[in-house]
C-alpha cells in the first residue's frame, strides 16, 4: 500500500443508544464542537437511514461520528482497551475531571497503569472509554 502525500482525515464512528446525551458529553464535558447534524424526522426510516452527529476538535484532522442506534450500541461492548486516548500536552486539572463528569462521565480505573500515570480514564454514556491524558503526543 502507498502512504498518502497528506495526512488523511480520520473519522471514528460508534453507536450510541440516546444521542442526545452521547452528544451532550463530547460537546460539554470534552469540549468538542458540532461539525454536522443529520435528523431524520420519518417515521419508519429505511434501515440505512440514522440520526447522526459529528464531533471535533479544533483543528484536528479525525472526527467523532455518534450514530443513533441504540440495537447496535447493546450488541457492542467495548473492551477494557478499546480507548479513544487525547493527548492534552498538559496538566490535567480538577475543573476538568469534574466538567467530563458533570456531562454524564464516570471516572474509572484503566486497566493498563500506564494510563493512571499519565490521564484519567472515563466511560461516557454509551461505555465506550476515553483517557484524557496530560502527554504531549509527538511522532
Amino acid at each position: 500500500m502507498t502512504r498518502p502525500a497528506t495526512v488523511p482525515h480520520l473519522r471514528i464512528a460508534r453507536p450510541s443508544r440516546d444521542l442526545a446525551v452521547a452528544e451532550h458529553f463530547w460537546r460539554h464535558g470534552v469540549g468538542m464542537d458540532v461539525l454536522w447534524r443529520t435528523t431524520h424526522s420519518d417515521e419508519p426510516r429505511p434501515p440505512h437511514e440514522h440520526d447522526l452527529v459529528m464531533l471535533g476538535l479544533p483543528g484536528a484532522s479525525w472526527h467523532l461520528e455518534l450514530v443513533a442506534d441504540a440495537d447496535a450500541a447493546a450488541s457492542s461492548r467495548p473492551s477494557a482497551e478499546d480507548l479513544l486516548v487525547l493527548y492534552l500536552g498538559d496538566g490535567l486539572d480538577e475543573r476538568t475531571t469534574q466538567r467530563v463528569t458533570d456531562a454524564g462521565g464516570k471516572r474509572v480505573t484503566a486497566r493498563n497503569p500506564y494510563w493512571e500515570q499519565w490521564g484519567a480514564t472515563f466511560e461516557d454514556p454509551d461505555g465506550y472509554l476515553l483517557v484524557l491524558s496530560h502527554r504531549q503526543w509527538t511522532t
